[in-house]
């Protein structure tokens, strides 16, 4: 099993897009709280600017990807993107409008492309054959980790070296963007698998183990995060240094996914998630554990790159689990408990 499979012209083009479509939710808390930081109470407003985000993303995600329909998959997609590149218009154009309007603006920028990474996931594992989809959903995982890492740093350079309202007008313009990239694509991902909103509520049900297991890893990586600062200060090193230990975190991340790709590993998907998880925990163990800042960084990057592994494992027992009409909802549960754990740690804003 290589990646030789996934290197192909319609997942570079689905890669381009998808980076466009996912960066400005990655931005979009930063930027939000930076848009707002120099009126009067700036911080409490730019918390609820990016509450009201979120809430839009909780709103939009179960409503909009039950609904989805993987045959017209790509006018759902377009719908979303189009929807979420006006909230972000608005948000950067009117920067000195009143709360209640940059509120509305921040809700719907949440809200209209909320189900659009699950659909993607989903088109992307369509765009290659079977045997290489742990391969694809490796690619995505190291694409993603990339996005999440650098859109903090971009949105903080831009908004104070340049203009607040800035960071939210790139992001309009990279979500249309990836509006012409799915026209590069196809125009869906069906495989004959048709089913109403309340089959695939129940389809979904029964994969609860896999959404049991998923949340409580990215709950125990995400409560290891939101503490480290104090961790570093409790251990007498400079809390500054809870930045780089968390890139690093995203880097083994990354790696992680990568050599998860690499070739086929031995056991059930089930056992293989135990495993991993098991491992992360240990390694997040030791990262609390341990008195230096070289080996608590080290455990950090050891434990991303179990959780990585752990996320595609995952994602392809969703896939056993439930049928192909219902794929692009279920990763959409992942996807969401993801971005729940960046929100509450940090890394995103």
């Amino acid at each position: 099993m290589t990646y030789r499979d996934v290197a192909t012209r319609q997942v570079l083009i689905w890669a381009c897009t998808a980076v466009a479509a996912r960066m400005p939710v990655a931005m979009a808390p930063l930027a939000l709280v930076f848009l707002v930081r120099e009126r009067p109470g700036g911080y409490t407003l730019g918390a609820a600017l990016a509450a009201a985000y979120v809430i839009g993303e909780i709103v939009g995600a179960p409503v909009l990807g039950m609904r989805m329909d993987p045959a017209r998959g790509r006018r759902h997609l377009l719908l979303g993107l189009a929807g979420g590149a006006v909230g972000f218009t608005g948000l950067g154009v009117l920067a000195g409008a009143h709360p209640v309007v940059l509120g509305v603006f921040a809700f719907l920028a949440g809200a209209a492309p909320a189900a659009a990474a699950g659909g993607q996931r989903a088109l992307l594992t369509s765009l290659v054959p079977e045997r290489s989809v742990a391969q694809a959903l490796s690619a995505e995982s190291m694409l993603m980790s990339g996005v999440w890492a650098v859109s903090p740093v971009a949105v903080a350079g831009l908004a104070l070296g340049v203009a607040p309202r800035l960071p939210l007008l790139l992001a309009a313009a990279s979500m249309a963007l990836s509006i012409a990239g799915h026209w590069r694509l196809p125009a869906g991902w069906d495989t004959g698998e048709r089913g109403g909103e309340s089959g695939r509520l129940r389809v979904l049900m029964r994969a609860w183990p896999v959404y049991v297991t998923g949340a409580a890893s990215l709950t125990l990586l995400g409560l290891a995060e939101l503490t480290l600062p104090a961790l570093l200060e409790q251990r007498g090193i400079g809390v500054g240094w809870s930045g780089p230990m968390l890139g690093g975190l995203a880097v083994g991340a990354g790696l992680g996914a990568f050599v998860y790709g690499l070739r086929s590993w031995p056991g059930r998907l089930r056992g293989r998630s135990v495993v991993l998880m098991c491992g992360m925990s240990v390694f997040v163990s030791l990262a609390a554990l341990i008195p230096g800042a070289a080996g608590i960084a080290i455990a950090l990057v050891l434990a991303g790159t179990l959780q990585s592994g752990a996320l595609i494992t995952r994602n392809l027992s969703l896939r056993e689990a439930v049928p192909p009409g219902a794929l692009a909802a279920g990763y959409l549960s992942l996807i969401h408990s993801g971005r729940c754990r960046r929100r509450g740690s940090g890394r995103s804003r």
